[in-house]
């Protein structure tokens, strides 16, 4: 009886004892205030600091007037203690708190300035081609 009362005691104990794993984001842009998407989903400007759940494929947009939009899709590995029989372990058992910090960085490049020169040329053509089309009380 005793061995029962010490071994559920053992178990209750251990339990209570549960490790966490904590994986989370850190997103920095070149320059900073850019609007970040992952998946699709919109996390808010950068720099920004959010969980993730699972490791695997995950594609990041970022979005700012005066740039370029930049997709990248980035594989994210699970560390040592994530893989099989291990997860179990880091995740239900170990006492202490794990942290999984990821940071990305992403560079966005400046939209090109159009040359104006060029610009006034263009509009100019198209004025004229205008011009050359027949009104309706022609036909």
């Amino acid at each position: 009886m005793r061995r029962v009362v010490y071994f559920l005691a053992g178990v209750v104990s251990t339990l209570s004892l549960t490790g966490c794993v904590e994986r989370r984001f850190l997103i920095e842009s070149d320059p900073p205030g850019a609007v970040v998407y992952q998946n699709g989903q919109v996390l808010g400007a950068t720099p920004r600091d959010v969980p993730f759940t699972y490791y695997g494929n995950h594609e990041f947009t970022l979005v700012k007037d005066g740039y370029e939009t930049t997709t990248v899709r980035t594989r994210v590995r699970p560390p040592w203690f994530q893989y099989l029989p291990l997860d179990f372990v880091s995740e239900n058992l170990y006492p202490l708190h794990i942290q999984d910090n990821r940071r990305l960085r992403f560079e966005m490049r400046p939209l090109p300035q159009p040359n104006t020169t060029e610009l006034i040329q263009q509009a100019g053509s198209l004025r004229d081609r205008g011009r050359a089309i027949p009104t309706p009380a022609e036909y």
